[in-house]
Order: C-alpha cells, then sequence, then structure tokens
C-alpha cells in the first residue's frame, strides 16, 4: 500500500524545510503525491537483466525463419490481398501518387485487421513525415484514433493478476472507461486507499505474445517486399521491422518505460532544463503489465487560445521544447522517443509535462559524438563532416565514400529553390536524391528515426503555437545557447578547438531552399512555400 510503502514519504511530499527532496534527480512536479528514492524502488533491481534480455531477443525475432508460425497465414492473407486489390484496381494508374494512395488505404486497412501490432506500426510511421512517403502518412495517421479500448472486465482482470489480490485491496476508485486506448495499452483514471489521484496504464492480454508472433511474420514477410511496393523509400522493408523491433520489445515491459521516465526526468534536472514536467512513476505499483504514476493536468497542446488566455508566452513554450529535446539527445544521450500531441500538455505555471514514456531514444556514446558532429557541422556549414556524422550515426556504410555521396547529393552545386522549379524538375530532382541514397546504402537507424520523428513534431507545434517565429534567429540562438552552455565540453569530446567554432548559416539557408542574403524566415512562409510546391505536384498528378 502506498501509506505503508518504506519507499515513499508522507503523502504531501514535501516538508518544512524545502522542495520536495526527488527535485534533485527528477524534473518533477512542486506538489507530489509521494517523493521518490531511486535507491530504494523494488522494481528498478531487476531492469538490468531485463533491458539486455529485450535487446538480445530483437535479432532472433528479426531473423528471416523458413516458417514463422501459423500466424503468417492470416498475415499473408490480409496483406496478400491488400497488395492484390492494388495490383488489379490501381498499380497501373498514370497517377503515381494515386497509386500509392491507393496502396497506402489497402495495408492501413489490413493492419487494424491484423491487429495491435500493426496498428502500432502504422502509428510510428504516421509521424514519420519526411521519412516515408506522405501518401503513406497520411492514411496511417487515421490508425491513432481507431483502437478499440478492452473491456473492463479484461482490464480488471489482468490488474488483479499484477496485484495478485483484488483491485478494491489497492484502488478506492477505478474510473471503468478508459482516458485513452492504444495499440499496447490504455489508461485509466483511479484514486488510491489514501486518496490519491493516479493513473493507471494497463497492458492488452496477450499482447507480448502476439508482438513476438509478429515480429517473426514481419522479419520473414519483409524481404519479400523488397522492390515490389513502390512506398519503401529509405526506410527499406528489412530495415523497418528492425527499427520496429527494437523500439517495440522494450515497450512492452512497463517496469522500463517507468525507468525511461526516471531517466529523462534526471536528465533534465542535470541541465537545468526545468520546463519539462515528468509524472512520478509510483514507488511500489510498477509492474511488467501495470504503471500507476502520477495525476498531472493541464491545457491539451492544440488549446492555443486557453494557453495564451492564461497568460502563457507559446513562444516560450516552443524554445523550451526545443532545447530540452536537442540537450537531451546530445548532452546525455537520451530522449523522449514519441512527441506527439497525445503525449503532453501545457500546465498552468507554463511548463510543459512530457506523458508516455513507452518509446525512448537511447544513443551510444558513439552515436552521441556523432550527433554532436552533425550539429557542429550543420551550423558550421561543413557539408562532408555532416555525412560523415551520418555514416557514425548508421546511416551510411562504413565504407562509404563520403566524396562521391557529396558530389551525388549537389552539395557542391548551389543552392535549389524548390519553388522556382516546374513540378517535373522537382519530381526530377527528388528521385535523383532517393535514388542515389539508395545505391549507397542508406537507411534510418532507430535513434534517427525517433529523433526526425520528433522534428516533425516540433514543426507542427510551431506552426500551431508560434507560426510567426523567425526560424533563422531562433536556429541562430539555439547554436549560441549550446556554444555557451556547453561550448567547452562539446568541444573536448568532439576534439575541436572551441575559438574555431564559427556559425554559418549558409548551410541553414539551403536546407530551406532560401537565397544565403536571406535574414528573416518565419515558419508561416516556410509553410507557404510547402503549400505551393504541393499545388504544382498536385496540378501535375491531375
Amino acid at each position: 500500500m502506498l501509506t505503508s510503502s518504506p519507499t515513499t514519504e508522507p503523502h504531501n511530499g514535501a516538508s518544512a524545510a524545502g522542495p520536495p527532496a526527488d527535485l534533485v534527480f527528477g524534473s518533477f512536479s512542486d506538489d507530489p503525491p509521494w517523493v521518490l528514492d531511486p535507491d530504494r524502488l523494488p522494481w528498478r533491481k531487476p531492469l538490468l537483466a531485463v533491458r539486455s534480455v529485450a535487446q538480445r531477443e530483437v535479432p532472433q525475432l528479426v531473423t528471416p525463419r523458413r516458417f514463422p508460425g501459423w500466424r503468417s497465414v492470416r498475415v499473408v492473407r490480409e496483406i496478400g490481398g491488400a497488395l492484390g486489390m492494388w495490383a488489379i484496381r490501381e498499380r497501373r494508374s498514370d497517377d503515381a501518387s494515386a497509386s500509392r494512395a491507393g496502396l497506402s488505404r489497402r495495408l492501413r486497412e489490413a493492419a487494424e485487421t491484423l491487429g495491435p501490432t500493426y496498428i502500432k506500426l502504422g502509428q510510428i510511421i504516421s509521424s514519420g513525415q519526411g521519412i516515408f512517403p506522405s501518401e503513406l502518412v497520411d492514411e496511417f495517421k487515421k490508425c491513432r484514433d481507431r483502437v478499440t479500448p478492452e473491456p473492463y472486465h479484461v482490464v480488471r482482470a489482468v490488474l488483479e493478476e499484477e496485484l495478485r489480490g483484488p483491485l478494491e485491496a489497492t484502488f478506492a476508485e477505478f474510473d471503468r472507461e478508459p482516458l485513452a486506448a492504444a495499440s499496447i495499452a490504455q489508461v485509466h483514471r483511479a484514486t488510491l486507499l489514501d486518496g490519491t489521484e493516479v493513473v493507471v496504464k494497463v497492458q492488452r492480454p496477450n499482447v507480448g505474445r502476439l508482438v513476438h508472433e509478429d515480429l517473426r511474420v514481419m522479419a520473414w514477410l519483409a524481404p519479400l517486399l523488397v522492390g515490389r511496393i513502390p512506398i519503401t523509400a529509405l526506410a527499406n522493408p528489412p530495415a523497418l521491422v528492425e527499427v520496429f523491433a527494437h523500439t517495440i520489445n522494450e515497450e512492452l515491459d512497463f517496469r522500463l518505460e517507468a525507468e525511461n521516465m526516471l531517466d529523462v526526468a534526471l536528465s533534465f534536472a542535470q541541465l537545468g532544463q526545468r520546463g519539462y514536467v515528468i509524472p512520478r512513476p509510483h514507488p511500489t505499483l510498477v509492474t511488467r503489465r501495470m504503471l500507476v504514476m502520477e495525476r498531472l493536468s493541464g491545457f491539451v497542446f492544440d488549446d492555443v487560445a486557453g494557453i495564451r488566455g492564461a497568460g502563457i508566452d507559446t513562444h516560450t513554450i516552443i524554445r523550451t521544447g526545443m532545447i530540452g529535446f536537442l540537450e537531451g539527445a546530445l548532452i546525455h544521450g537520451i530522449f523522449h522517443g514519441d512527441l506527439h500531441g497525445g503525449n503532453l500538455f501545457v500546465r498552468e505555471d507554463g511548463r510543459t509535462a512530457l506523458l508516455d514514456f513507452g518509446i525512448v531514444g537511447r544513443l551510444s556514446e558513439p552515436r552521441r559524438l556523432a550527433f554532436l558532429r552533425l550539429l557542429i557541422a550543420g551550423t558550421m556549414n561543413d557539408a562532408n563532416s555532416q555525412l560523415a556524422a551520418m555514416r557514425d550515426l548508421g546511416a551510411l556504410p562504413r565504407d562509404v565514400d563520403l566524396d562521391a555521396v557529396a558530389r551525388d547529393l549537389g552539395f557542391d552545386a548551389p543552392a535549389i529553390d524548390p519553388t522556382q522549379l516546374t513540378a517535373d524538375e522537382l519530381v526530377a530532382e527528388l528521385q535523383r536524391v532517393t535514388k542515389a541514397l539508395i545505391g549507397y546504402g542508406a537507411r534510418i537507424p532507430k535513434e534517427l528515426l525517433l529523433f526526425v520523428k520528433n522534428l516533425v513534431f516540433l514543426d507542427g507545434a510551431i506552426a500551431t503555437l508560434a507560426p510567426d517565429l523567425d526560424l533563422f534567429a531562433e536556429i541562430q540562438q539555439l547554436a549560441l545557447y549550446f556554444a555557451t552552455t556547453h561550448g567547452e565540453r562539446i568541444a573536448q569530446q568532439v576534439g575541436m578547438d572551441p575559438a574555431a567554432y564559427q556559425i554559418d548559416m549558409s548551410s541553414v539557408t539551403r536546407s530551406f531552399g532560401v537565397d544565403s542574403s536571406v535574414e528573416s524566415f518565419t515558419h508561416r512562409e516556410l509553410l507557404e512555400r510547402r503549400e505551393l510546391i504541393s499545388k504544382r505536384l498536385a496540378a501535375r498528378r491531375r
């Protein structure tokens, strides 16, 4: 019970001497229902071994088998049927985009029929704008809110198995209707016996077994799809399955998610970044399939009117988001891996609450340093160093000829303004770059996929909360912040002279496709350029 647990402090969490003691090692709320001591959490003790086992399982799960089990029969029927109907109905369409849209719709319908694992894969794809074809991303966005919740009696049975006793022995109240239902789990409001309001995350029954079966089927099926469908791009099916397996396998144990919460909270605390609030996991009520945590409240992330009405500066929210995300990844090698509007909200004090830590990016030291070099090279307009960093991240083969890649991608040529190209020229340029990258064996490693996904979310957040934000000015401010706050540390780690660092915005302006003489560029202007390009491509399709 909460009140008798040796790992908790009194219910109000704070003492007369000052703020809660656990703020030293976590960016938590100031009015906690309990105070955590990381060294006295019983559920943490086996986690080093649990995480190691989960990581070792992945190569076995993604190694193609001659026959991956009877589950493959249903998967082949659904996926094969989707591909077959597409081949008959849309494949030969003169409109390539319409053909991809038809295939995307049929694959999404098959995913929903096949259940949690495939819906989860679709949800990850849905936030991969810029990584996956737009038709596929748009279609799989429909998977985000179409997961049917488990009935209450099923939820209760799972909880009582994890609690090893009746629900009423732990909870005074438990809402039968979930707050949210996702592919792996669903979340309910509840109240503990001492009156503490909490949120309870409950795993769907048998989802672990089903996910492992589906991963084996995906690994067997993925190589058969290479070159046969026009939507693989850089994330070819086998590579995508491997990334997905690494992502979802750890998500099946909620003790790992609770530890992710503590690790991200610690990173923010050590960085002095208090713009985020992480909910505290319960000291004892955490198991493989159940996670009880502090209940937080705030404004839905896209409630711009409510946020501004509370006197909260939306530009500050964006700046905090960018700095916190980048700092965690680049300095400590850890970041929330699945940012989207449903996983965060804005509290009345202006701080952002982060939720759902099932997917967290953890960078090995070599890859963290590669990310650092990528950031530095990008702000110094050093194209070859950027490519070298991408290689070290695993996005390019180790033996790739970087000079050849730079030439083929046109890094040594003047920047191209996409708005000045005809629709045919734009498509040809996109095809040229994609073909060149595939030819060099480019792929999307897990950490890079999660990183880019988050950047895409931040891009959308700017459009919602701060459309008139000067992107060039913010990028310069970010670079200056890192140089002044972490400059000596970064320089020592990557082996460079701090005095040699000079910001060069040429590569930034190039990435936006604008002339280097442009000094100011708002997100609203960026959206206008994107809309113009989209209209030209749509006109070409017609």
